[in-house]
C-alpha cells in the first residue's frame, strides 16, 4: 500500500527523499516502483531493479533477509532481482531472466557471464523444503546453449535461501548433474561481493569468481589458492611497504619505508567515507564500490580511484617553503579502469585536511611522465607526492620540474 503523498515514483522519491527511502522495508520499497505491481517488463521491474543498482551491497544483504524471514507477494521475484545485482557486483555481465514461465522462453532466474568467458545459468530458491527438478534446470542450460545465449564452458549455480541445505546437496551429489551444479546461500553470496569490494587486485575476483564453478576437490590446491589470494589482498590493506595496494604509500622516492599505516587505519577509513559522500553530491548519484579504492556510479559512466594519505614531514623535494607532503601511487589498472568511464577522476584524500583534489584523469595523464616511478614483482606504479606550503596551498610535486598546483581540484569535505 502507498503512503507517500499522492504516491510518488519509486525513483522520484528516492532521488529527492533517500533518508525516507533508505527506513523502507523492501516491501514498502517495491510498492513504491511503477504501479506496485511485480511482473515481467513492467515499469514496476524496471523502477525495482534501478533502484536496487544503486543500494550499496550491505542494504542488498538486508533487503534479502527480509525477503527470507518476511515473505510477502512477489518476495521470490525480489529476492531474484537482490540475487542478479549482486552477480553485477560480481563483475559479471547479467542477463535478468523471467519472473514467471513463457511459452518458447528458458525458464532461468539469471544468467551470469563472466570476464574469462564462462557462462553460469542461475537458479534462485528461498527454500529447499521440496526436491528441486535438476533435469528442467539442465535443460535451461541445454536450451540457452542451443539458442546460443551461452558458449563455451558453463556450468549451473544454486543460489539458495538457507544454510540447512543438507538434503539438496544429496540430491545434487547423487544426480547426473552433480558435475555441474554449484550451491551458494545468498548470505554468503553476498559475503564473497564484500570481500570482492574490500580488496584490490585483480586476482582476487577471479579467484572469487572460481568459488562459484563446479570444482574437483580432492585435491584442495585450487581452494588453498583462492583462500591464500584473497587473505593475502586483505592483509594489504594494513601492510607496511612500498606496495600497497590500494596506493597509500608510506615511503619516499628513494623507496625508503617511511610510516606504518596499521595504526592510522580508522582514520584513513573516516576520510574516505567523507570523501565518498561527497563525491555523491558532485556526481548527483550514489557511488558504488568495485573494489578498495576503484568507485563508480551504477551506470559506470563516472568514475574515480579514491585513496588516501596523511601528512608526512618534509615533502622531500628540498622545497624549503614547504610545511610537508602526502604520499600516493597511481598504479595501471586504475588508469585503465578509469579510461572505462565518460567521466574519471584521481581522487586524492588528505589526512588532516578538510578538502580534498579530484584530478580529472586527462590533466593527470599529462602529469604521469614526468612523475617518479617504481617497478616490483607486481608491476609498475607511479609515485605521486602533494607538498603543502606555508600558506596551505597544495601543488603535486614534479622531479627536476616545477611544481603543479592542485588548487583548481579542490573540493571542501
Amino acid at each position: 500500500m502507498r503512503f507517500w503523498g499522492d504516491g510518488m515514483p519509486l525513483i522520484d522519491l528516492w532521488k529527492n527523499a533517500p533518508a525516507t527511502v533508505a527506513q523502507f522495508t523492501i516491501e514498502q520499497v517495491v510498492s513504491f516502483a511503477g504501479n506496485g505491481k511485480l511482473i515481467d517488463a513492467s515499469p514496476c521491474s524496471d523502477e525495482l531493479r534501478e533502484y536496487l543498482s544503486n543500494a550499496d551491497t550491505p542494504t542488498l544483504a538486508k533487503y534479502a533477509t527480509h525477503c527470507l524471514t518476511d515473505k510477502f507477494e512477489k518476495s521470490g521475484q525480489v529476492l531474484q532481482d537482490i540475487v542478479n545485482e549482486l552477480g553485477r557486483r560480481l563483475d559479471y555481465k547479467v542477463i535478468n531472466g523471467l519472473y514467471a514461465g513463457k511459452k518458447n522462453a528458458v525458464g532461468n532466474d539469471g544468467l551470469w557471464l563472466s570476464p574469462g568467458g564462462h557462462s553460469i545459468v542461475v537458479e534462485v530458491k528461498t527454500t529447499d523444503a521440496y526436491r528441486i527438478p535438476l533435469d528442467v534446470i539442465a535443460k535451461y542450460r541445454s536450451d540457452l546453449a542451443e539458442n546460443n545465449a551461452i558458449g563455451g564452458e558453463s556450468s549451473i549455480l544454486i543460489v539458495v535461501g538457507r544454510e540447512d541445505t543438507g538434503e539438496l546437496e544429496a540430491q545434487v551429489r547423487g544426480s547426473r548433474h552433480a558435475w555441474d551444479i554449484r550451491l551458494v546461500s545468498v548470505e554468503a553470496l553476498a559475503k564473497l561481493v564484500l570481500l570482492k569490494e574490500n580488496s584490490e587486485e585483480d586476482a582476487t575476483g577471479e579467484k572469487i569468481r572460481s568459488l562459484l564453478v563446479p570444482i574437483e576437490y580432492t585435491r584442495v590446491d585450487a581452494l588453498v589458492d583462492v583462500v591464500f589470494a584473497t587473505a593475502k589482498d586483505v592483509e594489504s590493506e594494513s601492510s607496511l611497504g612500498p606496495t600497497q595496494s590500494d596506493g597509500e604509500l608510506v615511503v619516499n622516492n628513494e623507496g625508503r619505508v617511511i610510516d606504518d599505516v596499521s595504526n592510522r587505519r580508522p582514520h584513513i577509513l573516516v576520510v574516505r567515507e567523507k570523501i565518498k559522500e561527497e563525491l555523491e553530491r558532485i556526481f548527483k548519484s550514489p557511488v558504488l564500490q568495485k573494489s578498495r579504492a576503484m568507485l563508480w556510479t551504477s551506470d559506470k559512466k563516472i568514475r574515480s580511484a579514491c585513496t588516501v594519505s596523511k601528512k608526512y614531514k618534509g615533502s622531500g623535494s628540498n622545497n624549503s617553503s614547504a610545511s610537508g607532503g602526502y604520499w600516493y601511487a597511481f598504479h595501471p589498472r586504475w588508469e585503465e579502469f578509469l579510461k572505462g568511464g565518460e567521466e574519471a577522476y584521481f581522487t586524492l584524500g588528505c589526512e588532516g585536511l578538510d578538502r580534498f583534489f579530484n584530478i580529472p584523469l586527462h590533466d593527470l595523464q599529462n602529469m604521469l611522465s614526468s612523475l617518479n616511478t617504481t617497478t616490483n614483482d607486481k608491476g609498475m606504479y607511479w609515485h605521486v607526492q602533494l607538498e603543502e606550503d606555508i600558506e596551505g596551498k597544495v601543488s603535486i610535486y614534479i622531479p627536476k620540474g616545477v611544481p603543479i598546483s592542485l588548487e583548481k581540484y579542490s573540493v571542501s569535505l
